[in-house]
Parts: structure tokens; sequence; C-alpha cells
């Protein structure tokens, strides 16, 4: 068995020496639940244990779902900042009740439960209970995939679906801090696109893929209400050392995700939606090629000059970009990727193409 690298062990003993002083000062476990998704016998359990301070109100924890337009903006942004109030609970032993099937579980070193579970839900969206042996509880939403559904949507976040102008090593602290979603642009059409994409009486699932942090998974589930973005779990990853180095790869993360449900939903077809501003064009186009079976239409949304120059200080495309629209450029044949300015162009352009949504 390889052994840990020094950064996650160094990061584990931190945590624990934490945990057990904040323990000492009256801090209690608290959960934050995550919405999940699944299939015919199965569900994905998403969610975090983490200490919480006596005065944090489970409203004000990150994972709480409060409503969009409650308070003002300075108590918005107070919560903000609290909702930094807590600390990774590693080794938990929880209870999850799904339907009526009970079981057990424990988080990783993280805090994290992402577990697949046996389920007898039918197709739908349903409550899932999560007890920790202290006695905090919480619901998470899941979403299970009926064995009849043959198109889905995965859709990136972050100037896909939100306008950011930020470069990108601030994207993560402006969607952790700063919580009211009035500051906070969706990108015009984008909404409206998924709408007509999800048209009809059949059922569509639409999950996000992001690069994001786990941290800013409450603000963005928010945001994603506010503006009537259909429901979906978010698959975003922890920024922390892993067991093999010092940092996790975002690229990486969107590649394993995709295969993961290309693998456990295999009768679906998907709409793989991003932007030109990071890697997706190149991400997705790889999965076209190795996985053609599984992806229906590839969309990019085209970030403006601006977006461009703030993405990556350079209004020109940068050599992983001339990589990605090369790699394009090689993608199967038969599987239509289309580019626009906004959710509009992109509807525009399914149309003309005659992208087939059945």
């Amino acid at each position: 068995m390889p052994r840990t690298h020094l950064a996650a062990r160094i990061e584990s003993g931190f945590d624990r020496a934490v945990a057990h002083q904040l323990r000492g000062r009256g801090w209690t476990v608290r959960i934050e639940p995550y919405a999940g998704y699944g299939g015919t016998g199965w569900v994905r359990i998403l969610a975090r244990t983490l200490l919480a301070a006596p005065h944090v109100r489970d409203e004000d924890l990150p994972g709480a779902g409060g409503s969009a337009q409650a308070g003002s903006r300075s108590a918005t942004a107070l919560r903000g900042w609290r909702s930094f109030a807590t600390a990774q609970v590693s080794g938990a032993e929880l209870e999850v009740q799904v339907g009526d099937r009970t079981h057990r579980v424990v988080t990783d070193r993280g805090g994290y439960v992402d577990t697949i579970l046996e389920s007898d839900l039918a197709p739908g969206w349903h409550d899932v209970r999560l007890t920790t042996t202290d006695g905090a509880t919480a619901t998470a939403p899941v979403h299970v995939i009926g064995p009849d559904v043959r198109l889905g949507i995965v859709s990136d976040i972050d100037d896909t679906v939100m306008v950011t102008r930020l470069p990108r090593p601030f994207v993560a602290a402006w969607n952790v801090f700063m919580r009211h979603e009035n500051a906070r642009e969706a990108v015009p059409g984008m909404a409206r696109l998924y709408a007509e994409l999800r048209a009809g009486d059949r059922e569509v699932p639409v999950v996000y893929l992001s690069t994001g942090a786990w941290n800013a998974a409450p603000t963005l589930a928010r945001f994603l209400r506010r503006h009537r973005y259909p429901a979906g779990p978010l698959l975003l990853t922890d920024w922390g050392p892993t067991n093999s180095g010092w940092f996790r790869s975002g690229p990486a993360h969107k590649v394993a995700q995709l295969r993961r449900l290309f693998a456990e939903l295999p009768d679906v077809q998907w709409v793989l939606v991003g932007d030109d501003g990071q890697r997706d064009p190149q991400i997705y186009a790889g999965a076209a090629q190795h996985f053609p079976a599984r992806v229906r239409a590839i969309l990019i949304r085209q970030l403006t000059f601006g977006e461009h120059v703030l993405a990556h200080g350079v209004p020109v495309p940068t050599t992983d970009q001339v990589r990605a629209e090369q790699d394009a450029a090689r993608r199967p044949d038969g599987i239509p990727v289309i580019q626009g300015e906004d959710g509009k162009a992109l509807l525009q352009g399914v149309r003309e193409r005659g992208v087939d949504l059945s």
C-alpha cells in the first residue's frame, strides 16, 4: 500500500490537534449535506462533518439552505465569515437513512462522505436523513435517475452560468465570501438554454461540475436557485493536499467525474456545457473522443475580450486553448460542437445544427 504524501500527513495531524482544542471549548459536530444522485438500486451520498462554534446556528452553516433574499447585505456578509468558523471532523460515524434502508458510513480525513449505498428509491427527488453518533442530523436531497432517462446535462459554473470577471486565482475567494446573491450576475440566456434542453415531459437530469471548492457549495446553490437554473447536484473538489501530492488538479477532477458519470449511468447521453476560459474545450473533446456514445453535444460559451484578459492576463488564446481547439478539430464525427457568447447564441446554434434532444 503506497505511503500517504507528507502534505496529507501534515494536514491530518494539524486537523486532529485543532479538533481536540475546539471540542474542549464546546464546539459540536454538525453535518453539511450536499445534493446527491443515483440510479436503479443505488445512490451517491455527499456530505461533510464539521465542528461549529456554539454561537453558530444551523442556518448559518456553509451547507444551510437559507433563503436567497433573507437578511441585509451586512448580515449576509457576516454569515459568510461565520460559515468559516468550522473545522472538519475525520473518522466520524454517520447513520444514513435511505428509504427503508439504514447504512453506516465513516467520513474520510477531510470530513467528507462520498459513497455509493444500496437503495430502493423510485426515480425522482428524495430526502436522505443523516445522523451522527453525537445526535447531529441533516437532510440531503438525492436525485434518482430513472432507467428510461436518455439525456442529461453536465454544466460548468464559473463563466459558464455565472459571470465572474475576475482573475482565476480570485474566483474561489469571491464565491466563498461574497455570499449576497445580488453581487453575482448570471450569464444571459443560460437558464433559458437549459430550460429548452429539458423541455417536454421527459426527465433531463443536470449535474454541475466545477473545479471550485466545496466551501462555496451553499453560495453556488443559492445562486442557481435565484437565477432559475434547474436543480442538480454539485460536484466540486477539496483544494487541500491529496494522498499523492500538495495540490489537487482541477482538470483531473473534471475528467474523473465525467468518466464516473459515464460508467454509473451508461444509458444516458450528456450535453457538456462549459466555457473557453479554462480547459473545458479540451476536457470535453477528450471525453467525446474516448466515449463518443456518451456525449450528445458540446456547448462552449465564448468569453469576451475583457473576460479573457481577466482570466488569463492576455487577450489571445493560451497554449492550452490552442491545443484544445486542435483536439476539438479531431473530435469524433457526429458530435456537434457549438460555440456562442451567451445562452441565446448557444440555443440558436443548437437549433441551427438540429441537435437531437430526444
